[in-house]
């Protein structure tokens, strides 16, 4: 269909994948119709992993918290169709007018989407030279300075001072305790 275009849609915080449910039920209901002006509905997530309890978790995170993407043709009535369904604020632009999003913009967000499925990304919570204790392996209780950070690999390189002198050792971050 020529004029469609994806939408953002401002949602309450937390009611993001009931109003993907919702948004589905009308695509899925103009599915059967000829002419079907509400194509897709999508919550960007992303795969990452957190540590909890000292364990490696997965999960998935929003990427835009209190948003819904749709892709439809704006008309009066597909407008009014999401407007009325429980939990939608409203549509994102300036003005009266929806602003639909650039396709630069909705690449990168699908890309992304596309990605995460593969490819997780750890989210290591140190930074360049944050003084950081060792609470596992050779180096227990020792406290050194973050000189880098490889969130590739889920290492942080550490100088310690051992018998006197600065030491670089490349730790696990889960065995790091920030300060």
């Amino acid at each position: 269909m020529a004029d469609t275009h994806w939408y953002a849609v401002q949602t309450y915080s937390g009611h993001e994948n009931k109003v993907q449910k919702l948004i589905q039920r009308l695509v899925e209901d103009e599915a059967t119709e000829d002419e079907a002006q509400i194509l897709d509905v999508l919550v960007p997530t992303q795969e990452v992993v957190e540590i909890r309890n000292g364990k490696r978790v997965n999960v998935t995170r929003r990427l835009y918290p209190g948003y819904v993407l749709v892709h439809m043709l704006l008309n009066e009535r597909t407008s009014h169709a999401i407007n009325n369904i429980q939990g939608v604020i409203k549509f994102v632009g300036s003005g009266k007018a929806p602003q639909p999003l650039r396709e630069d913009e909705i690449n990168k967000i699908l890309g992304v989407e596309v990605e995460s499925e593969d490819d997780t990304h750890e989210e290591i919570p140190f930074h360049i030279d944050q003084v950081v204790e060792v609470t596992k392996g050779p180096f227990t209780d020792f406290s050194g300075t973050v000189q880098e950070v490889f969130p590739d690999k889920g290492k942080v390189k550490v100088e310690v001072s051992l018998f006197g002198r600065p030491t670089s050792v490349e730790l696990d971050y889960t065995d790091l305790k920030g300060y």
